[in-house]
């Protein structure tokens, strides 16, 4: 727990206590991505082995979830901003087809 911001990973996002620089690019753009990286990865490895399609597909949208949280929390944030907002939208769109 960082010192100043009581709660866990999620309530202080949630309830806007992490910075925007530090929810932007570190929680979404750089973990979120991530996290979206090695679903894609895991459902086209299940594809890649044979298994049923419906679990790739499950793997594939599992962040989804984690994704609207984390544009959710950003909506939250005081002090967001249009090019914030808007990068997030453009981000959503992208991991949730891609």
């Amino acid at each position: 727990m960082t010192e100043g911001h009581p709660g866990n990973y999620f309530s202080r996002r949630w309830h806007g206590r992490v910075p925007l620089p530090q929810l932007l690019w570190r929680d979404i753009i750089g973990m979120g991505t991530l996290v979206n990286l090695i679903a894609t990865m895991l459902a086209l490895a299940a594809v890649t082995q044979g298994a049923p399609s419906v679990l790739a597909v499950v793997l594939h949208f599992a962040p989804v979830p984690y994704n609207l949280f984390l544009f959710g929390a950003l909506w939250r944030t005081p002090g967001r901003n249009d090019f914030a907002v808007g990068l997030v939208v453009v981000w959503l769109i992208v991991m949730t087809l891609v």
